[in-house]
């Protein structure tokens, strides 16, 4: 069974979906990690609930980006992690960690990329950035991380329709279920090896 290393800062709802894809035989992984940057974050509650091992690596802890990076990836090698998952995990990483893990990171943003994404695009800023604009949908995105920010190659998108009186908050909520459905189906594809990638376009094998 393919193994999946979990990155998070936070709650932690989009592992939780992918648990309950797992539980639900709806995707064939194991989690044999849950990563996380914030040792508050209540992923890591989410993930012993569900005896999943969880390592508490601190940012504040380490001089360069580098470093941090480098005790991230020594941690998904000892858990023999060959599908890394970022799940809200907000801190930028060196690239030694796509060097390591080339087309086997994930990340989902809470947009229609390759609008509203980049530096500073994340949680309410996203959603706030998008009400602004007047456009009439948003989204979801799950795309393959490059060097890059928001950049890598997308393998799913999933749209909400943007209500005249949607907030910010009303926004995300909508958003989010979109990402609970995607993040594990896209984790599926790329498990099941039926993503080509052709530049920055993919396409799903037959």
């Amino acid at each position: 069974m393919k193994r999946i290393g979990v990155l998070v800062s936070g709650g932690g709802s989009n592992l939780q979906a992918i648990i309950n894809s797992i539980e639900d035989r709806k995707l064939e992984a194991e989690i044999a990690v849950v990563i996380s940057n914030r040792p508050n974050a209540f992923a890591l509650e989410r993930a012993a609930r569900h005896g999943i091992p969880t390592v508490v690596i601190d940012h504040h802890d380490f001089p360069t980006v580098r470093e941090f990076t480098e005790a991230i990836v020594g941690n998904l090698r000892k858990y023999r992690v060959e599908l890394v998952c970022l799940a809200g995990f907000l801190k930028i990483l060196d690239r030694i960690i796509i060097d390591a893990y080339p087309n086997k990171i994930l990340n989902i943003h809470p947009a229609l990329l390759p609008a509203f994404g980049g530096k500073g695009m994340y949680g309410h800023h996203v959603h706030e950035a998008v009400l602004a604009s007047g456009t009439k949908y948003s989204g979801a995105t799950v795309h393959l991380v490059t060097a890059e920010t928001d950049v890598g190659p997308i393998v799913l998108q999933g749209v909400v329709k943007v209500d005249d009186d949607d907030t910010s908050e009303s926004l995300a909520e909508k958003v989010l279920q979109i990402e609970h459905q995607i993040f594990p189906e896209a984790i599926r594809l790329v498990l099941e090896d039926r993503i080509m990638i052709d530049g920055l376009r993919t396409k799903l094998k037959r």
